[in-house]
């Protein structure tokens, strides 16, 4: 996820990490995520207590986009990885293909007691962030934008606007915009949604293609509304910059944890997988950074304070505002169709 690929902690360091939290173990198991500041806050939160409670070693890597290797990994017949933090539809695509095992509930209780919508046969979800609609609290100081359809009223809401360069998101946000319940938005109605972009495209001053880039729009004041991802923008704000988002009709999004087919260590990922998303576990990850825990029982867990749990996207809550990015829809051909479609919309 390309949100966490600028923290840039190395491999190594990581590995050295977690191969120390429980050397001589007997099992173990290479788990891979994104790197940076995020592998840092998990390996606190949930990788070291995890190793410990299970008695395994949990080598890890870190890669910013893990799909092509992936696809290398399993297609040589020798697999090195086990479990992979990754975009949800990487999970989903790959099992698919082969490339990802089909997970049995029966051994992973925890994730068999989280809601259907966030698993599936292949995966189960690890954590949150949402893209939100993100404001100048200079420009707006009192009738701040709340909805899609404020961000597309360039009267009522004059000002520089920026979105990403991706349909992510992007075309569910359109699709609000001009009047789609957040829960009736799947399959998305392409034509539709490219049609409202279409309204808006005169406006958008910036097409951002980071994460670093829209919190930096935001931070020195290039944009006066943006679509973000909330963490970015909790970022700045907590630098001192006046900006503030939305949680209504933020686009919930998510990683997974999956196994790779074939994993060396197949069963001892299996134990992992499920002790991952504990709920204990889970509610420690965002004492360390601002992602919402995959498993909403972590807010019943005691650990997590009602301030700290109104500041994250899937306390229940704030994902009542939101739609819930349908992994699966993009993962079809008719998301696929609108993704390839996405590129002639920018170039025209």
């Amino acid at each position: 996820m390309t949100m966490k690929q600028s923290f840039g902690l190395s491999c190594a360091l990581l590995s050295a990490i977690g191969l120390s939290t429980a050397a001589g173990a007997a099992e173990q198991i290479t788990f891979v995520s994104q790197g940076g500041a995020y592998q840092q806050a998990q390996t606190v939160a949930i990788l070291d207590p995890s190793a410990k409670k299970l008695g395994i070693t949990i080598n890890q890597d870190s890669i910013p986009d893990a799909w092509p290797a992936i696809k290398t990994q399993v297609g040589s017949g020798k697999p090195i990885w086990d479990v992979v933090d990754t975009p949800t539809g990487n999970c989903l695509r790959g099992g698919e293909q082969g490339l990802i095992e089909k997970l049995d509930f029966s051994k992973i209780p925890n994730g068999a007691a989280m809601p259907e919508a966030y698993r599936s046969p292949y995966s189960v979800s690890y954590e949150f962030y949402s893209s939100v609609l993100a404001y100048s609290q200079k420009t707006f100081p009192k009738d701040t934008p709340n909805s899609w359809a404020d961000f597309w009223d360039v009267k009522k809401f004059p000002g520089r606007r920026a979105l990403r360069n991706h349909p992510f998101a992007t075309l569910e946000a359109a699709l609000m915009a001009d009047g789609v319940a957040p829960d009736k938005l799947y399959p998305l109605d392409v034509d539709r949604a490219f049609k409202k972009l279409e309204e808006i495209k005169p406006h958008i001053t910036v097409w951002w293609t980071s994460g670093a880039q829209s919190a930096q729009l935001l931070n020195d004041g290039e944009v006066d509304m943006e679509m973000a991802w909330n963490g970015r923008v909790s970022a700045v704000a907590k630098e001192g910059a006046k900006v503030a988002f939305t949680y209504n009709q933020g686009v919930l999004q998510s990683t997974s944890l999956c196994i790779l087919k074939g994993a060396p260590n197949l069963a001892t990922a299996v134990k992992f997988l499920n002790e991952a998303v504990d709920p204990v576990h889970q509610a420690n990850l965002p004492l360390h950074i601002d992602y919402g825990p995959g498993n909403p029982k972590a807010f019943e867990a005691g650990v997590i304070k009602p301030d700290r749990a109104a500041q994250l996207p899937s306390e229940p809550a704030n994902a009542a505002k939101q739609a819930l990015m349908s992994y699966a829809w993009w993962s079809s051909p008719a998301g696929e169709a609108a993704e390839k479609r996405w590129a002639s919309f920018m170039q025209k």
